[in-house]
């Protein structure tokens, strides 16, 4: 039977500080992760003089989306399997240093390699820091019901990650020419070229996302370790966990089917929705804008001139409305991410609790990107808004799921295992997939193909979903057998 304590934590100062701490530090993940889609195709342009839609273009696209997914999935769950042997806390405090200074070095990318490797670093970071994180709360916080609503509410504040880097990016986008110019040494250059637009937007963006680290730096060292692992630890019961444990008999249906239901949620995000910034281009009233701004920045202006003050006006544009609806479909996924805290206390069967968002986004999911995204922009918002909802709720869920179906010494490997081979690994990998079903010739005719193979991509991953829920193992089967 479970040894571990199963009774009440008292909602102390140190417990809120814990509660408090945990959101800024899901929040900041999401916020890491969120930042390509805002800035994948202006850094590209500058960094590869490649057009959008273009082969060169779409294969970069693919590798910055999946590349750094794979390093993390794969160093995420070495992670795991470090958080169960050395402890939660101080997995968590290596795991912030890492993902912060791989941020702020990004945005001095001088060569989309550069860019790439910085990214790898902060996808490391990042995939480490989230089981840790959840194995931590699960642990803090034993009694059941408290669990639920801990690890529901702190994940909720995931979305707010989201609204605060596309809030981030809009003001980058608005007062980038009033910055400090980026300039790059020549002995920290270890990737060669050189910073063509030290004024670009994407390129404060991505450093911006080393400001919510800063309190986890200094705050999350000097909060408690898991009591239950410390016990253990101390006392010389804690057993080294093995990966190949999460394969043995009693748990080798629950490691296959949360790796594969993972990646499923995973597909969803990445394989559709991520795209949606470069989806909003080919809209009609977002065309009318650009050529607004257009006409608005070359007035006047010697003929020489023109082709590059047209560019940037289009970016500009294209960039503002962009992360617009990045913010509506955050705004969905906050809501969603609540709305699942409060059904996770009521709804007792795992299964029907995740078919409550699988089921509606089999429907939603081809008619946001086959239509809506092709036709109007305020349908589209709409749209955007129920499939963030839907989408990101199910994150969530396996925050919540994955502590209760392993034992405390696999925790961290079990969870490290779904989330970073099935969520970063296979599901990231929907990104390269898309974008290689999206190439074109015809750049006018990009955004438009872009929206149709993420509508169908979308429908495929939330089918798979669904077959696949009928398999999940429930929690409470496995909680006796522990």
């Amino acid at each position: 039977m479970n040894s571990e304590p199963t009774g009440k934590t008292e909602m102390n100062l140190t417990a809120w500080l814990v509660c408090s701490i945990s959101s800024i530090g899901f929040a900041f993940d999401i916020y890491q992760l969120l930042i390509l889609p805002l800035v994948v195709g202006p850094s590209l342009q500058e960094l590869l003089g490649a057009a959008p839609g273009s082969d060169l273009f779409n294969t970069w696209v693919g590798r910055l989306f999946y590349i750094p997914a794979f390093a993390g999935g794969i160093f995420g769950l070495l992670g795991g399997w470090l958080t169960d042997r050395f402890g939660r806390r101080r997995i968590l405090t290596y795991s912030i240093l890492i993902y912060a200074v791989s941020a702020f070095a990004a945005g001095y990318s001088t060569s989309v390699w550069m860019l790439l490797v910085c990214r790898c670093f902060v996808f490391v970071g990042v995939c480490v820091e989230f089981v840790a994180a959840v194995a931590w709360l699960a642990e803090l916080f034993p009694d059941k019901e408290q669990k639920e609503k801990v690890l529901g509410y702190t994940q909720a504040f995931s979305s707010i990650g989201g609204f605060m880097v596309a809030w981030a990016n809009s003001k980058c986008v608005a007062y980038a020419g009033t910055f400090p110019a980026l300039h790059l040494p020549d002995w920290l250059n270890l990737f060669g070229g050189a910073i063509k637009d030290p004024h670009a937007a994407w390129r404060y963006t991505l450093i911006s996302g080393l400001i919510p680290a800063i309190p986890l730096i200094f705050i999350r060292p000097f909060l408690p370790e898991s009591p239950s692992w410390a016990q253990k630890k101390a006392a010389g019961t804690l057993r080294r966990p093995s990966l190949a444990e999460i394969f043995s008999p009693e748990l080798r249906r629950t490691t296959i089917i949360t790796t594969l239901m993972f990646a499923c949620s995973y597909g969803a995000a990445f394989g559709a929705i991520q795209h949606i910034p470069r989806i909003v281009p080919g809209l009609p009233e977002v065309k009318a804008k650009a050529k607004e701004a257009v006409e608005a920045a070359t007035a006047g202006k010697p003929d020489a001139d023109k082709k590059k003050l047209a560019a940037q006006a289009t970016g500009k544009s294209n960039q503002a409305i962009a992360a617009h609806v990045t913010k509506i479909q955050e705004a969905g996924g906050l809501l969603g991410r609540f709305i699942f805290a409060i059904l996770a206390v009521k709804i007792v069967s795992r299964q029907k609790l995740i078919r409550i968002f699988q089921i509606p986004g089999l429907i939603v999911m081809p008619i946001v990107f086959a239509w809506f995204a092709t036709s109007h922009l305020s349908w589209l918002e709409t749209g955007i808004f129920v499939a963030g909802f839907l989408t990101v709720a199910q994150f969530s869920f396996w925050g919540n799921y994955l502590p209760r179906v392993y034992p405390l010494h696999l925790r961290g490997t079990g969870e490290s295992f779904a989330a970073n081979i099935g969520g970063r690994l296979i599901g990231t990998l929907f990104a390269w997939v898309t974008t290689t079903f999206a190439v074109t010739n015809n750049p006018a005719f990009a955004p438009t193909k872009l929206a149709y193979t993420a509508a169908g991509v979308g429908f495929a991953v939330y089918l798979a979903g669904l077959l696949l829920s009928f398999a999940l193992p429930e929690p409470h089967i496995q909680e006796q057998k522990d």
